[in-house]
């Protein structure tokens, strides 16, 4: 399909999906200019990404804007699966994978509200496996010339909070090479055929890297919480999601697994030319059955870019929508707030740095959000106080409640590539906002 027949196939997608959108919540105005933006420049974002689809460099994307509670820009781009041939529509679906954390921690934080969870409490004292966890402690043998593992007792136990904002003392094992993180790459922690009480008690017994609350360093935390979620609620993470948050909301796409009417809607990652093979191809197979054991609250789900708006809409509204009230605008406060203790070490990310918690790019912490503290030495537009977060698939969103606005990009691409679009979205979207 050439140029020309994209254009106006996206366009005929976008009339007919935005008047859709009416039914979902979120209205769309006559005009974007009435809500603060220039339509000259949204325009933008389009040209900007169909550039890249035609030039091969991404397979599509479906792009959100809205402000005041009013979608001012919705545009699906270039293909849902450029070998098929298939054109991307707004219902596409995309593995979300770490923007599931957002969605885990206002789990927690319900559970919080209906005093089911104390967030100063140990971990422990739902997940008893962790009791008696120790701190792997690297010392070098001076025999050998090799560092050794020492365990020692924690300090004092990880909390609910230390899961909610990595401080936990756990880690992801990809994202280093100490003792720790290797003994947690050997650990099959991400076994698609265990069930989240299984998860537990592999990952209890694995040290931890940090003495908790000490360090932040993102981490496999937010798995845990989902396991507390299954514990305090008495119901599957799968269950409690659809029951208390995703159907209150009207999320109806979003979820672990695909169902078979679904499937055929699912966003696929292109073709690397260098090895001709889709990137982890083996892996998002895994992540897209039908029925699963595995529900991973730090990076399992499934989306749409529309679902995900009703999410962002929800927390911008100081938790609820439609009449529908998941959390209190005060809890929504304390989640998007700064939570990292001042001065504690963070653990550069291995990826780049607009999504790192680093006073120096005046950024930190909440409960399952990237948090801005200040415009100070970030070049990126925004405001303090907006809070964002993405996955390694490529999708992101953000939400800034000083201009009452948030965005949601949904891509499918190899982590380290997206940073590019992540930054060029936000630069254009706030380059139209000229109120």
């Amino acid at each position: 399909m050439n140029h020309k027949r994209i254009l106006v196939a996206s366009s005929c997608l976008f009339v007919c999906w935005t008047s859709c959108v009416w039914g979902q919540g979120l209205p769309s105005p006559k005009r974007p200019e009435d809500v603060g933006f220039s339509s000259e420049r949204l325009d933008r974002i389009t040209s900007v990404f169909r550039v890249d689809v035609d030039k091969g460099a991404i397979p599509g994307a479906v792009l959100l804007v809205a402000r005041d509670s009013k979608l001012v820009y919705l545009q699906a781009l270039g293909y849902q699966d450029r070998e098929k041939k298939t054109l991307m529509k707004p219902d596409a679906i995309f593995r979300i994978a770490s923007m599931t954390k957002p969605i885990t921690s206002v789990a927690i934080m319900m559970l919080a509200e209906e005093g089911q969870i104390d967030l100063l409490a140990p971990a422990s004292q739902y997940l008893p496996e962790f009791k008696d966890v120790k701190v792997g402690v690297e010392r070098m043998d001076s025999a050998t010339g090799k560092p050794t593992l020492t365990l020692e007792d924690v300090q004092r136990p990880m909390t609910v909070q230390d899961l909610l904002r990595h401080t936990s003392g756990l880690v992801y094992g990809a994202f280093g090479t100490s003792l720790v993180h290797q003994a947690y790459n050997q650990a099959d922690l991400f076994d698609n055929n265990q069930t989240l009480t299984e998860f537990v008690t592999k990952l209890s017994k694995l040290p931890l890297a940090h003495q908790p609350g000490t360090v932040w360093e993102y981490s496999m935390s937010t798995d845990v919480l989902g396991r507390i979620v299954e514990v305090v609620s008495r119901m599957p993470l799968d269950r409690f999601f659809e029951e208390r948050i995703t159907k209150p909301l009207g999320m109806h796409d979003t979820g672990f697994y695909l169902t078979a009417v679904q499937a055929p809607r699912l966003a696929q990652l292109q073709v690397d030319p260098t090895t001709g093979r889709r990137p982890n191809a083996s892996t998002l197979e895994n992540l897209t059955k039908e029925k699963q054991k595995w529900f991973s609250g730090g990076g399992g789900l499934l989306s749409t870019g529309l679902d995900y708006a009703r999410f962002c809409q929800m927390l911008l509204n100081g938790g609820e929508l439609d009449g529908v009230r998941l959390l209190s605008p005060r809890t929504v406060a304390i989640m998007t707030a700064d939570q990292l203790p001042p001065g504690i070490p963070r653990i550069a990310f291995p990826f780049i740095e607009d999504v790192d918690p680093s006073p120096a790019f005046g950024q930190s912490f909440g409960f399952g959000f990237l948090v801005r503290t200040h415009v100070g030495p970030n070049p990126l537009p925004g405001s303090p106080g907006d809070f964002a977060w993405g996955g390694v698939y490529g999708t992101v969103f953000w939400v800034d409640p000083k201009e009452r606005l948030f965005a949601v990009m949904m891509i499918q691409m190899p982590f380290p590539q997206s940073g590019h679009y992540r930054r060029v979205l936000s630069e254009l979207v706030y380059g139209a906002l000229v109120e």
